[in-house]
């Protein structure tokens, strides 16, 4: 999914929802209208800017209306997480596994990158809830990569750690990534641009030495690297078993 420029959030079905609180008195409310207007506020303005207040002054509704879909903003969120995790497609089919799961991790990160607001429920809501009481959708990618993994030759255990293993990878390298803010990037000189020139040179050299390498950081390049040492102990460990 690309994030429209026009501030919608073009879903599977066509609809959007509209940036901008609009009187849609006329619109029938649905969990999944309720959660793309819901997910609307939260890239503009944050979690801490979605409340039921203003997600039901955006669907131009009585909050009353809204409690009848979603219990409160606990679900709210859940169902947000849901619904960026539900456009994460695994090919279980796919003869490649190794570069599927690549495919996987680069689409993920395009959708967290699109949502950064996001970022947060969806790696810590599905962690709140029990597994079996998780929203379907958020169970679908971890069901598609098991799929992919024990027809690629893995067993069901080592299917199931080989995804937590990805996916905490991914967790951390989106956290990190979008933590990448380069300081003064006017300036010229990597070590100011980065502010490594208050660090002592004699405790901080290898830091100093490496400041070229951590002002030209790129996102997708960074996945890439982690991902190549990742994918080839995966792919040392099954051909050791056949």
């Amino acid at each position: 999914m690309t994030a429209p420029t026009d501030g919608v959030m073009s879903m599977p079905d066509g609809e959007g929802a509209s940036a901008a609180p609009a009187d849609r008195r006329d619109t029938t409310i649905s969990r999944s209208l309720i959660l793309r207007t819901a997910l609307v506020i939260l890239d503009r303005d944050g979690e801490s800017g979605l409340s039921m207040r203003r997600l039901s002054e955006a669907l131009g509704r009585d909050p009353t209306v809204l409690y009848r879909h979603v219990p409160n903003k606990g679900a709210v969120l859940d169902g947000v997480a849901e619904l960026i995790l539900s456009q994460l497609t695994v090919d279980s089919a796919d003869p490649d596994w190794v570069n599927q799961l690549r495919l996987v991790a680069h689409d993920f990160r395009r959708l967290a990158l699109a949502h950064p607001n996001a970022v947060p429920l969806l790696v810590t809501r599905p962690l709140a809830t029990p597994l079996g009481q998780r929203p379907a959708g958020t169970l679908r990618p971890l069901e598609g990569v098991l799929a992919l993994l024990i027809t690629a030759g893995f067993t069901g255990v080592d299917a199931l750690h080989i995804y937590r293993v990805l996916f905490g990878y991914l967790h951390g390298h989106i956290l990190d990534e979008l933590q990448e803010i380069v300081e003064r990037p006017e300036e010229t000189d990597h070590v100011l641009r980065l502010g490594l020139h208050r660090l002592p040179l004699a405790e901080f050299r290898h830091l100093r030495e490496l400041a070229p390498v951590l002002a030209s950081y790129e996102g997708a390049a960074e996945l890439d690297r982690g991902l190549d040492l990742l994918l080839a102990g995966l792919t040392a460990t099954l051909d050791r078993r056949h």
